[in-house]
């Protein structure tokens, strides 16, 4: 084995001698051409070396070399012929001549034939070799252009991992204030001392709040999609149930933005069904979200189709429809529309783009098309595979209201959490209950509360916060489990989508709360999980505003038609504040009336009045 510089490795002598592409590269002045052209340039001038070196000089050399040989072997017959038959010497000197000439002719054929075969191959490899140093110039930069951007690919990837733990950080910063304020707003709602119009002023800060953690919700799904840290849960979900609790969300939406909301089921369906009932809530309540925004007047529909496990909803509407050009980039993020109507409705651009992905996680698609007689129609098919034994028990009756008391002895209910405000909130929502509320400002505090035996006899419940200093809500549950402590815990956090670190059948939670709660979802967790036997639980005043509306005068009716066409929002309010103080005008519309305002829905407040316009 030697090494080759062809190659630039090694090679066995049996190889090196069948290689003919090489050109002798590890000897460069051992070929003949070689010597031969430093022989000439000694000899002859350098101009004429270089002409002999040239393709012409070579069919020359090769010319008279064949030539020469020829003439030499003539001559000896010649020779040989004259000594034996002289009197025939000029007969064969002629006969030989002529030969000689017609092979010299032959001979410049098949000598230039034999030079430019050999240029031709000379050509052929060097062409060979320049290709193959572009190749390797090339292979060279792509390696360099491949690291450079690993390199970028890594930055990127550390920029967007930092984005991501920025916009988780700052999410869960914004939502803890934002619990305090949405769940203070639900309980001034439930408050019956509340004066009638300042509960409109209370049902603005829940919208607006709810709003705010409906956009963090969304950018939090963004930034884990991008991360590809969004997990999907297979839950058994009771289908009737779940579609009664969608559509009694969605017919109330639907009623306040002044539209008719139909559904429609089939009459057999599976009791149980296994999928993540989060998910599949968020996806429809997006569509139908939509639906209701993008409709000025008319009616919003779901309807459902069941058939070998697969489900089809859609939901139709009767707004202005979507522009064959935007359907292509309807899903991209950010994308609101190019008609005047989707750019000045308020939103992120968010909202299919996260129901599009999170309905391919769920094995499920999305379609958008022209509907029937007008308006969009959107298509969510998906799998809903019926569970054969499920493992669901029939819950106990939701808590529907804050109830004064209760049938059974109190029961405590241990709060830990690093917030003061999230405490007093949480004994705010649960001592109407009935319920004694302790509290523990961190998870070590709660460990240590709890090693008392006669409080961890006491404690039927524990609502534990997640992100905590010190000890996370994850610790301290493990922590209560393994010390025997048997009773419910209740986790919450404003990061409630990370799912636990504890993997297993036996987690150690029994419920999961996300912050900002709903106070009915606050309500039915304890209910549910204390089992609480009430003898009368007071309802919930309705968040929405009753159907009928008074009508209040042709006069003052047809002055708030014409500052509402206009858009003069200062004026309604002065009208408004007129109309208050006179005793004829109903008391029940200027409240009505100003929460429109106040919430800046002026295409409801414009039907209303035309609706109360059109009785006449």
């Amino acid at each position: 084995m030697a090494h080759c510089p062809a190659y630039n490795g090694p090679i066995c002598s049996l190889c090196c001698s069948l290689d003919a592409r090489c050109g002798d590269l590890c000897k460069p002045h051992g070929r003949l051409e070689v010597q031969a052209q430093q022989v000439l340039g000694r000899i002859l001038p350098s101009p004429v070396a270089v002409w002999i070196g040239a393709p012409l000089g070579r069919y020359l050399a090769v010319m008279l070399t064949l030539c020469a040989v020829i003439g030499l072997i003539l001559g000896i017959v010649h020779a040989g012929a004259s000594s034996v038959h002289p009197d025939h010497r000029e007969v064969l000197r002629a006969a030989l001549t002529s030969v000689f000439l017609i092979l010299v002719v032959i001979f410049g054929v098949v000598a230039w034939l034999f030079v430019l075969a050999q240029e031709s191959r000379r050509v052929a490899q060097a062409e060979t070799r320049r290709q193959t140093a572009l190749y390797e110039a090339e292979i060279a930069a792509h390696k360099i252009t491949d690291a450079k951007l690993q390199e970028a690919k890594e930055r990127a990837e550390a920029a967007n991992q930092a984005k991501s733990r920025y916009v988780v950080g700052l999410s869960h910063e914004l939502r803890t204030p934002l619990s305090t304020v949405l769940g203070y707003a639900q309980l001034l709602e439930t408050d019956p001392a509340i004066p009638e119009a300042r509960l409109n002023g209370i049902r603005v800060i829940r919208r607006s709040a709810q709003h705010l953690s409906g956009l963090i919700d969304g950018l939090l799904d963004i930034s884990r999609m991008e991360a590809g840290r969004l997990q999907i849960h297979r839950d058994e979900v009771r289908l009737s149930d779940f579609l009664e609790q969608l559509a009694d969300m969605v017919r109330l939406q639907a009623r306040e933005a002044g539209l008719e909301f139909r559904f429609s089921r089939p009459e057999i369906l599976p009791q149980v069904v296994a999928t993540d009932e989060k998910r599949l809530r968020q996806v429809l309540l997006n569509l139908l979200s939509n639906a209701i925004k993008f409709t000025p007047s008319g009616v919003v529909s779901l309807d459902l189709s069941y058939r070998n496990q697969v489900a089809v909803f859609t939901i139709r509407d009767t707004g202005p429809g979507i522009p064959e050009a935007d359907l292509a980039r309807i899903f991209e993020p950010f994308e609101r529309g190019s008609t005047t109507a989707a750019r000045n409705t308020p939103g992120t651009g968010l909202g299919l783009t996260i129901a599009n992905l999170l309905a391919q996680l769920l094995g499920g698609e999305i379609t958008l098309a022209a509907a029937p007689g007008g308006g969009t129609q959107a298509r969510l098919r998906l799998m809903l595979a019926a569970v054969a034994h499920p493992s669901l028990v029939p819950s106990p009756a939701p808590v529907t209201g804050a109830p004064r008391g209760v049938a059974r002895p109190s029961r405590t209910i241990l709060v830990v959490d690093d917030d003061s405000a999230h405490r007093t909130l949480m004994r705010a929502i649960l001592e109407p209950l009935g319920l004694t509320v302790r509290e523990a400002e961190a998870g070590a505090a709660c460990l240590t509360l709890m090693q008392d035996e006669a409080v961890a006899q006491s404690v039927d419940l524990i609502f534990l916060d997640i992100a905590m200093p010190g000890l996370s809500g994850w610790d301290v549950a493990a922590s209560l489990r393994s010390g025997g402590y048997g009773g419910p815990i209740v986790m919450m956090s404003a990061n409630v989508h990370e799912i636990s670190p504890l993997r297993g059948d036996s987690p150690p939670h029994d419920a999961i709360l996300a912050k900002p709660f709903d106070l009915r979802d606050v309500l039915d967790r304890t209910g549910a999980l204390l089992r609480l036997d009430r003898a009368e639980v007071p309802t919930i005043k309705p968040a929405e505003e009753p159907g009928a509306i008074v009508h209040p005068g042709a006069e003052h009716l047809g002055e708030l038609l014409r500052l509402g066409r206009i858009g003069h929002i200062r004026g309604i309010e002065a009208k408004l504040s007129m109309m208050e103080r006179d005793e004829a005008v109903p008391r029940a519309f200027v409240t009505h009336m100003r929460g429109l305002i106040a919430s800046y829905d002026l295409r409801r407040y414009l039907t209303v009045l035309k609706e109360l316009a059109g009785d006449e």
